[in-house]
């Protein structure tokens, strides 16, 4: 397993938020993307994932692929 350094991280979550702590929290990493559930405080578990990856999930949302969220 690798580890990725985090400490320069730039975590954002969705404007559609509002505030509320049910959310994720993405960090761009260039060539992987950091997810963190945003009620742990940047204590918890990060999840990677190749930017290609995260970019075709993103593109499945958008387009409908996973049934009514």
């Amino acid at each position: 397993m690798n580890r990725v350094d985090l400490a320069d991280a730039a975590w954002f979550k969705s404007s559609y938020s509002n505030g509320q702590s049910a959310c994720i929290e993405v960090a761009d990493l260039g060539s992987e993307v950091a997810l963190r559930d945003s009620k742990q405080n940047g204590n918890g578990p990060v999840l990677t994932s190749p930017a290609e990856g995260w970019r075709a999930f993103i593109a499945g949302v958008v387009n409908g692929e996973f049934g009514e969220l």
